[in-house]
């Protein structure tokens, strides 16, 4: 049976370490100990705090990973959801040769959608709206647009208020004027 030796004893045996190195070694932790005792302190291990400080580092480095791929998967659920409102709710396109152009702006650019007659008035009266889809445009139902506004308010290019929402403020000038509802521009 072999006896196990210290690391000091294996250090000095393979010749790493000078016997005067091992014995100051020794003499300076038996000091540290013998002022442990003494003064009753507590010697702070620098590696074992460096390693404590390494752990919380990475701790709160996971936990803000974590939160950013949680807050990306909630992102790509919205957006998912907004997908399949617009697929299901979406009005099929005309392709009548007597359709209108009806004009909205979308980030300050004018975007025209032809439409019918039927659907430009709903439109006009907010039973129906227009939400981003992609690169083109869809019309909705004013139930959907509403969903649609609640996950992504910027996904909704149009969506007038209905006649009975809209409030007529008694200070307002222009009140006795009517804007005619075949105003093309």
């Amino acid at each position: 049976m072999s006896k196990k030796l210290s690391l000091q004893e294996q250090l000095l045996q393979s010749g790493l370490v000078s016997s005067s190195q091992a014995k100051t070694a020794k003499t300076e932790k038996n000091k540290q100990a013998q002022m442990q005792r003494k003064n009753n302190l507590v010697v702070v291990d620098e590696a074992k705090e460096l390693a404590r400080k390494t752990r919380e580092e990475q701790l709160a480095k996971d936990l803000a990973l974590n939160q950013q791929r949680q807050q990306q998967e909630e992102r790509k659920q919205l957006l998912a959801q907004i997908k399949q409102l617009i697929e299901v709710n979406k009005l099929p396109k005309s392709t009548s040769d007597d359709d209108i152009a009806y004009r909205f702006t979308d980030n300050n650019n004018v975007k025209t959608v032809y439409v019918s007659d039927t659907v430009r008035m709903q439109l006009i009266n907010g039973q129906l709206a227009i939400v981003k889809y992609g690169k083109n445009y869809e019309i909705v139902p004013e139930s959907c647009a509403k969903k649609i506004h609640e996950r992504d308010p910027d996904r909704v290019c149009v969506h007038n208020e209905t006649a009975s929402n809209t409030a007529q403020t008694a200070d307002d000038p222009y009140a006795a004027y009517q804007v005619p509802d075949d105003l093309m521009w």
